[in-house]
């Protein structure tokens, strides 16, 4: 007698994994477009990013990851049989190893314009603060002082944008609506009406604030340190949005403690959480905790977009948002 057959195997659902906190932390139409299309969806955000060691073990059965800041290296890439496209909630692509996931025939995307306006007004709101010493003098008050600083006009002043890419415009925008002279370096920005491009030592000497816009890589890091510090305009005072690692830290404490520059905030630190930078000590700094894309409008957006891109690769289509295609090298945007 001959044996029965087996009975078929269910296919197995493609599955998902997403670990950016702000696309895990409510239900929405970023989440519902991933389970419409079939797909497992597994949330497995962190309170902190995830190490390559913690993300390798989430994205060893996963065909696509949805990913924050976590760090995306080759030996996550290379340890993931499955894993077909890497979507990065936000822009930089600095966290994620682009030649390896070239070698693997990897898609990446990111989701370029998402927070433009979310990072934009973060940067305005943080000129104010230190135009106008906002922190300290809410803590005052709050302490039961009543005493009123000086602060300073935005008016008038030069603002420097070191980077002139979508949020760099955006920000020249909103400054030119204060009142504010710009000037920027970047060789690859196109001409932007109302914005003088000058070289990049020129910055420092002219500006009363300095702002930062651009990608982290081998070129930028650090590009903010003792030396260009030290060029600085005196009473200049410094914000950085964009990634941590632009900026020398110990270099910019040094500079804020001798009262090289008047002030300084940041959203972006080379460490995160920035546990024991040299400075979260001080009063003439304000730091912000990555919080540049956290509106509702730009999680939403980025949310989206990255769902979109992930269930185009997955279902054999073309993402909208590629930085790097199986069949080419990698690069970032």
């Amino acid at each position: 007698m001959c044996a029965a057959p087996e009975p078929p195997q269910p296919s197995r659902r493609l599955r998902v994994v997403a670990t950016a906190r702000s696309y895990c932390a409510s239900d929405g139409e970023h989440q519902r477009l991933v389970r419409d299309a079939g797909m497992e969806l597994v949330l497995a955000a962190g309170d902190e990013p995830w190490g390559a060691s913690d993300l390798a073990r989430l994205a060893a059965d996963a065909d696509a990851l949805i990913l924050g800041l976590d760090r995306c290296d080759a030996d996550v890439i290379e340890g993931a049989a499955r894993l077909r496209v890497i979507a990065r909630f936000g822009v930089g692509t600095d966290s994620v190893d682009l030649e390896a996931a070239r070698r693997r025939g990897v898609t990446v995307t990111n989701t370029p314009g998402a927070n433009t306006v979310a990072v934009a007004e973060l940067s305005m709101g943080l000129i104010v603060a230190l135009a106008r010493d906002l922190p300290n003098s809410v803590e005052a008050t709050r302490a039961g002082a009543w005493s009123r600083g000086r602060g300073w006009e935005l008016a008038g002043k030069t603002l420097a944008l070191l980077g002139l890419g979508r949020i760099g415009q955006a920000v020249a925008e909103r400054a030119r609506a204060f009142g504010m002279n710009l000037i920027a370096h970047d060789p690859y920005a196109p001409e932007v009406a109302g914005v003088e491009h000058v070289e990049l030592a020129e910055l420092g000497p002219r500006a009363d604030v300095i702002s930062l816009h651009l990608d982290l890589g081998p070129a930028t890091r650090h590009i903010v340190d003792a030396r260009a510090l030290a060029a600085c305009k005196p009473g200049a005072v410094l914000i950085n949005t964009a990634r941590g690692g632009l900026v020398d830290e110990t270099a910019l404490a040094e500079a804020l403690r001798a009262g090289r520059l008047a002030g300084a905030a940041a959203d972006a630190f080379e460490r995160e959480p920035p546990e024991g930078s040299p400075l979260l000590g001080l009063r003439s700094f304000v730091p912000t905790p990555h919080l540049g894309a956290a509106t509702r409008e730009a999680v939403r957006n980025m949310g989206v977009m990255a769902a979109r891109d992930v269930i185009a690769v997955l279902k054999g289509g073309v993402p909208q948002h590629a930085v790097v295609t199986p069949d080419e090298p990698g690069r970032s945007r």
